[in-house]
């Protein structure tokens, strides 16, 4: 079963980790989420991915709809933890030039804080 098991705040940056396979209705849960963040005044956002072995079409599909939303208010959508399959599936669709991957949370955060 696909869940976010966890959503967090840490030096304004909105972390997210996801488990399960990234398909439509974790995606759709995730938008949701982004969707409120959003709206309370968030624009830069962490994906932990560590759970999430595998993102379908559908699911990265709603992934550059939040990159896109985010784009427009000079926000940031970022990853951590990604499988070697997820890490290249970004790098094909291009997802890579719009959200920057990192190793883990803490190194995100050093970053994007």
């Amino acid at each position: 079963m696909s869940s976010i098991t966890n959503k967090s705040i840490r030096d304004g940056i909105v972390i997210i980790s996801t488990e399960g396979y990234f398909n439509k209705d974790l995606g759709e849960a995730l938008k949701a989420i982004a969707d409120e963040e959003i709206k309370n005044g968030h624009k830069s956002f962490l994906i932990n991915l560590e759970n999430s072995k595998i993102v379908n079409s559908i699911g990265a599909s709603i992934l550059i709809e939040i990159i896109e939303d985010l784009q427009s208010m000079d926000g940031s959508l970022n990853f951590c933890n990604l499988a070697p399959i997820i890490a290249k599936t970004f790098k094909i669709m291009g997802l890579t030039k719009y959200c920057e991957t990192f190793e883990n949370e803490d190194a995100a955060i050093a970053k994007l804080a």
